[in-house]
């Protein structure tokens, strides 16, 4: 096979080359098409491995239905986090994304030691903080986030180079004490009083991996083991939807559908938690090739009781189903609010609802109202098509911006105004 490779694509040169060079030539070609073919024959060794561990492992069944999943995915979003249970908490205290902000600057009245800009990446929608090594970042937040509380926002790990290395990150809530929320002492030393911190290193080879920590007073309260998080490096320059839930003592977090922790007693009851933090440490590759960014903060406060406001309120009203920008795309981090309404409607199977969507006041009153009328109808189709639920028991509707429950000046008034109500008829 070698022998006629090599025959073929001299034929194909001689016409161009001198005599003196043919002899070299023949050479060169000759380790070329050796190396050519070992590179195949490696190829197809690598294939059928691969299959044959697929088999060992009973992988090969799944290659359809996963194919299914991964279409049904980028269709209706909700299969992708189909063990995602993250449910938000009630009211809005806190939202931010940035929209507002000019870019190149940091956001208004957010704190650091260091650098930080709002930016935009072609690739992704919204304006985005990126931040820069040896430095820690304040939101302007001043409300306590009480006992019950859950905070989300969007994570990017960017990075231009491949080969340039991650600078650990971390981040997590805190409480200031006596300090007000922004005050320059929690730069360097948020411990002090109450914090959670998550310290994240992303690497190659599915090494990646994370530590959980809080403290009381600068010293430790709870400490974890290093989890290892090999499957991070598929998610980089791509957002990570970043949920935190905490119930009294209780913490929970989430990347996307992966619940990382569930922790019972990390939490000290008595702490009055009001801000959120990141920090980057130092020893990263250049910022302009690798580095970090965060988008869409929202935090609320609150313990929804999805079938006590539904079945004997008679309304339930929730942030938690998200879409995308001017869409009635349904966003996978939504599947825990709607597999809550599901629940409660499998339960009590006598009962109909009608989906009212609402919007904030940006836009035309007419573009709203028919996006509020097409979200609706989004979220009907996925309690029947996803969760099973008889059509007929849903009908759907939209309000568009006429029926405000927060300030449409307002951040977190918008996001309020965001939502999707569900009234028993």
């Amino acid at each position: 096979m070698k022998h006629s490779s090599y025959t073929i694509i001299l034929a194909v040169l001689l016409p161009f080359i001198s005599q003196a060079q043919l002899k070299g030539l023949v050479k060169k070609v000759q380790n070329k098409v050796e190396q050519k073919v070992e590179q195949r024959i490696d190829k197809k060794i690598d294939q059928e491995v691969e299959k044959t561990l697929d088999e060992i492992e009973g992988k090969g069944s799944d290659k359809k239905e996963n194919a299914a999943d991964k279409n049904s995915a980028n269709t209706g979003g909700i299969k992708s986090y189909s063990k995602y249970d993250f449910v938000p908490g009630e009211k809005i205290i806190y939202s931010n994304d940035f929209s507002a902000d000019n870019a190149g600057e940091l956001p208004i009245g957010w704190n650091t030691n260091g650098n930080g800009v709002v930016a935009s990446f072609s690739s992704l929608p919204g304006k985005w903080v990126q931040f820069y090594q040896n430095a820690t970042y304040l939101t302007d937040n001043v409300d306590s986030f009480t006992q019950n509380f859950t905070v989300e926002f969007d994570l990017l790990l960017r990075r231009d180079n491949p080969k340039a290395a991650f600078p650990m990150m971390a981040f997590g809530v805190l409480s200031s004490g006596d300090l007000t929320t922004t005050d320059n002492k929690l730069l360097k030393e948020y411990v002090n009083y109450f914090a959670v911190e998550l310290k994240v290193q992303p690497y190659d080879n599915k090494t990646s991996h994370m530590h959980l920590e809080t403290f009381q007073e600068k010293k430790r309260y709870l400490n974890t083991d290093i989890k290892k998080f090999g499957e991070l490096e598929n998610h980089f320059n791509k957002p990570i939807h970043v949920a935190m839930q905490v119930q009294k003592e209780r913490l929970r977090i989430w990347f996307n559908e992966e619940k990382l922790y569930d922790l019972p007693k990390a939490i000290d009851a008595n702490a009055i938690i009001n801000q959120l933090y990141f920090s980057v440490k130092r020893y990263g590759g250049s910022d302009s090739e690798v580095g970090y960014a965060i988008s869409n903060i929202k935090i609320a406060k609150g313990l929804p009781d999805t079938r006590h406001k539904l079945v004997e309120e008679g309304k339930f009203s929730t942030t938690g189903i998200l879409f995308e920008v001017n869409s009635a795309t349904i966003k996978p981090e939504s599947n825990g609010v709607l597999k809550e309404v599901a629940d409660v409607l499998k339960k009590f199977n006598d009962i109909k609802v009608l989906i009212v969507g609402h919007t904030d006041a940006d836009g035309s009153d007419a573009a709203n109202l028919e996006l509020s009328k097409k979200r609706a109808e989004a979220v009907k189709q996925v309690l029947t098509s996803e969760f099973g639920i008889d059509a007929t028991r849903i009908s759907a509707d939209g309000k568009g911006e006429k029926e405000p429950v927060g300030d449409n000046k307002t951040k977190e008034g918008k996001t309020q105004n965001r939502r999707v109500e569900f009234i028993k008829q």
